[in-house]
């Protein structure tokens, strides 16, 4: 595989998966890893999409860990829907995965409603003009609400799951209310809720949220996530992770993760 400036291949660890990345471009994070986990549940034979692909991470990572017929990745940038596509192609997983290059605004144009079984999404966390402003455009798009924001991913959503259907989302907590607002807004009932805390005394970082289309209001709060035990090792669960991403280069990554969560 012919690899483009400033390009590298990471070993995903797991089924032989690799993936392209560019490392002054924006890398995928633990939060997709931990999404693609809260997510994996999905049925035999399901056709999931990805809104906000990236470098297609998750569809790569779904692949492996469950046995979904169809995987799509929406990715706007083409520039990095052409890295993800090439990843596609390094697994061999092109029969089962598909990366399209479109503003998910679009995605009516292309996609009839109800079409999807399942979708997971790890969209921009940062309203347009807030938090600190990445000058390299690729990460500019996916850090902030550029080129659609949360409404505009859930209400595409809501479009394009069928009835009974669930959206599986990662995000900030303290975007939390506007998330559950809009969510209900658009038909798309939260039934499981769980946060990644740094430690039990400290506030959490992550929010993962699952809702279901037409669904009747029920919402399950799981146990959080700690990143550490209270004498600073990590907890168990965490460490299941790093087992999953054992070899130092990962473990450099997921310590530098940690590090963009201040925790």
């Amino acid at each position: 595989m012919e690899l483009r400036e400033n390009e590298r291949i990471d070993d995903l660890e797991l089924n032989n998966l690799k993936i392209i990345q560019n490392k002054n471009g924006f890398c995928f994070g633990m939060d997709s890893v931990l999404l693609s986990d809260f997510a994996k549940n999905v049925k035999s034979n399901a056709k999931v999409i990805d809104l906000g692909t990236g470098t297609g991470i998750l569809p790569i990572l779904l692949s492996a860990k469950t046995r979904a017929s169809k995987i799509i990745g929406i990715e706007i940038q083409k520039e990095v829907a052409d890295m993800a596509n090439r990843s596609i192609l390094l697994n061999n997983l092109q029969d089962k995965i598909e990366i399209v290059c479109e503003n998910i605004k679009n995605l009516r144009n292309i996609y009839e409603t109800n079409s999807f079984d399942v979708i997971v999404t790890n969209p921009p966390y940062k309203t347009k003009g807030t938090g600190g402003i990445n000058e390299l455009k690729s990460k500019l798009i996916s850090r902030h609400e550029i080129t659609a924001d949360l409404e505009d991913f859930i209400a595409i959503s809501s479009y394009l799951l069928k009835d009974q259907s669930s959206i599986y989302m990662v995000h900030r907590p303290e975007r939390l209310v506007d998330i559950l607002s809009i969510f209900r807004k658009y038909k798309l009932e939260p039934k499981e809720l769980k946060l990644v805390q740094p430690s039990c005394d400290k506030a959490p970082n992550l929010v993962l949220i699952k809702a279901t289309k037409n669904a009747k209001p029920f919402l399950k709060i799981d146990k959080p996530l700690y990143i550490y035990n209270s004498d600073g090792t990590y907890t168990e669960e965490l460490l299941k992770y790093i087992i999953k991403y054992r070899r130092n280069t990962w473990l450099v990554k997921f310590i530098w993760w940690l590090h963009l969560l201040e925790i």
